[in-house]
């Protein structure tokens, strides 16, 4: 947690006021989580005299800022923004902190998966979404913890509002992270152990990105796993991590149907439901479940 003090002379870390954006949002909340009983002051100028020991971002044009002209640019062309600033800087000491194992790879998974988004966003780099409905990105949820028009809201109290949240993303962010980087590890033994088209796990785990990016994952077209609604899961996989279609579809006209329908129409008994856009199904058993896949396999439906 965080504490927003007046007096700049008690302040640990200085940022700006007014307006709150995604950035300093969860510069602040990740701040908070590194270190212990962090003070914030929010300011519209930084004083000249300021001690050097306090941390200055998202203001003043030093090492944490980004809005001067010779902000610092990624090999891949997005800027910076103070987060990943201040992550760059304590991101890996934090995941030591922490105790965590394999934290390099938490530390790159957690930028390209989190902090690159958010600093994109700040400076100006907008995702190109095709929908006919509003997407609501994080840094749009941060936005509207900013007072609205005719509120009487305070800006400082919004302010710790927002950090509050963003430290519970930052929380379960990392805990999703730290199980997808533990997860992509047994998922790549498993992927160089299979030979055909199906993968299939012991146990649920993670496994759409390490598919997706690894070459023993190209020949993957469906993954069977125990269901936690019982029984197993049958899910297709899609070309890409842009591409969402899907490698291999199930039938037609199994779509949409569940149970003795189901089952008329496969000829297996224990097929228990295949999703209306037929890229899930569940069967009562492990041998079923691969029966299933198979015929869709061997069938190779698409869209």
């Amino acid at each position: 947690m965080i504490t927003l003090v007046k007096d700049i002379n008690d302040a640990d870390g200085i940022t700006h006021n007014g307006t709150m954006h995604a950035d300093d949002v969860f510069a602040t909340a990740f701040l908070s989580l590194y270190f212990d009983n962090f003070k914030v002051a929010r300011v519209n100028e930084v004083p000249k005299d300021i001690s050097s020991n306090v941390i200055v971002y998202d203001i003043g044009n030093g090492k944490y800022d980004h809005h001067q002209s010779n902000a610092r640019i990624r090999d891949n062309g997005i800027k910076y923004s103070s987060f990943g600033l201040l992550f760059e800087e304590y991101g890996l000491r934090y995941l030591k902190k922490l105790k965590l194992k394999n934290t390099k790879a938490i530390y790159n998974y957690l930028v390209k998966d989190f902090i690159e988004g958010i600093d994109a966003i700040d400076n100006g780099i907008f995702p190109l979404i095709k929908a006919d409905y509003k997407v609501k990105t994080v840094s749009d949820i941060i936005k509207i913890f900013n007072p609205s028009y005719l509120s009487n809201d305070s800006l400082d109290e919004q302010f710790v509002k927002a950090v509050n949240l963003a430290e519970t993303i930052l929380i379960y962010e990392l805990k999703n992270v730290v199980g997808k980087v533990e997860a992509g590890v047994k998922v790549k033994k498993l992927l160089n152990k299979t030979k055909g088209p199906i993968l299939i796990l012991d146990e649920y785990l993670p496994y759409e990105e390490t598919i997706l990016t690894s070459l023993d994952g190209k020949k993957i077209k469906l993954v069977i796993y125990p269901s936690n609604r019982g029984g197993y899961a049958i899910n297709t996989v899609p070309i890409s991590t842009i591409d969402k279609t899907s490698r291999v579809y199930f039938p037609k006209n199994w779509g949409g149907l569940s149970n003795s329908d189901l089952e008329e129409v496969t000829g297996i008994k224990g097929s228990l439901f295949c999703h209306t856009n037929r890229f899930l199904m569940t069967a009562k058993d492990l041998d079923t479940a691969k029966k299933l896949a198979e015929i869709a396999i061997n069938v190779n439906e698409k869209e």
